[in-house]
């Protein structure tokens, strides 16, 4: 297909290596990542890598993909050890690693040059996010004001986060019907990573300030929408863009990381120091579910949640249910 359109991340100029290659061999760089990487963070982190190794193959005299050898790989990877950290350093091994591993399926080179070579170790022993002890949550969630649309919208996506365990980009990936009353009760969808669907019910909590989000915003008569959305500048009403959250997310502050900034300067001031680190802006998104992962069950009880057992209840439902209804 010589009118193949890459996607953005290949649409800029190819390497020299793979501008030199012939129709197939171009066609199979475009398709790894335009095919076999559905992620798009990961799909930019193993464009970054490949680029780099393959602008320090040119350099190095390597003509193609046939002449990278293991040796190629070992040097260019001892370099990515003395400039870069552990995972990054093991990330990008991995990325050309996967790379070879596509041509090789596609007969574009004989064997995977990237096969043989091992990356760093890089062993993690003590987690590096910050966390929030159970009142230090609740002062956050408290300090919130819920007088304006942005102040609901909020509250609900952080109590979302600090009740159900839920990642950052499930959150944001919610629709408004993925937040439905069944047997009396609020229940909450959420897609997790490789597609998975959870479902699980509200805390008392959270159901009260998902609700009054709802029923406040409006936005419950647009169920196909966005549960979390970006707010009018000029209106400072919802608008129907939902929040993002790019994969750097402290280096360029998207919405999702304003809302922590901003009360995380307001917790702060009241006292919270989150755990691990120090400082008003020292709190992420993760804190809420990691933190509460970490919490004392005698602790979950007494003050978050009022019902010790609500915990393991909702981790079970989380883990036991499949697709959602």
């Amino acid at each position: 297909m010589p009118n193949l359109v890459p996607l953005r991340a290949a649409a800029r100029t190819l390497p020299a290596i793979v501008a030199a290659a012939d129709g197939d061999a171009r066609e199979s760089f475009l398709e790894f990542f335009a095919s076999n990487i559905r992620n798009r963070h990961t799909r930019r982190a193993y464009r970054t890598a490949v680029q780099d190794f393959l602008d320090w193959c040119e350099q190095a005299g390597v003509a193609s993909f046939r002449d990278v050898r293991p040796l190629h790989v070992a040097a260019w990877v001892e370099q990515q050890t003395q400039t870069h950290k552990a995972p990054t350093a093991k990330l990008r091994v991995a990325a050309i690693r996967h790379l070879f591993d596509w041509l090789v399926n596609a007969q574009v080179v004989p064997v995977n040059p990237a096969a043989s070579v091992r990356g760093p170790t890089h062993v993690v022993r003590k987690g590096q996010t910050p966390l929030l002890e159970p009142k230090e949550a609740r002062k956050l969630l408290d300090s919130i004001d819920t007088s304006t649309e942005i102040g609901l919208r909020d509250r609900a996506l952080l109590a979302l986060m600090v009740y159900s365990f839920a990642r950052v980009g499930a959150a944001l990936a919610m629709r408004v019907e993925d937040v439905y009353t069944e047997r009396r009760r609020l229940w909450v969808r959420l897609r997790e990573k490789g597609g998975k669907a959870h479902v699980m019910p509200c805390h008392h909590n959270l159901e009260n300030y998902l609700t009054a989000y709802l029923e406040k915003t409006g936005i419950a008569d647009d169920p196909k929408g966005p549960l979390f959305r970006t707010i009018g500048r000029r209106t400072k009403k919802l608008t129907r863009t939902a929040v993002t959250f790019p994969a750097n997310c402290r280096r360029s502050f998207p919405p999702i990381c304003l809302i922590c900034r901003e009360h995380g300067r307001a917790v702060s001031a009241a006292g919270i120091r989150p755990q691990a680190r120090a400082g008003p802006l020292s709190f992420a998104p993760a804190s809420f579910r990691e933190g509460q992962a970490a919490w004392p069950a005698g602790d979950r009880g007494r003050d978050i949640i009022s019902d010790g057992s609500a915990v393991a209840q909702a981790i079970s439902t989380f883990r036991s249910h499949g697709a959602g209804t």
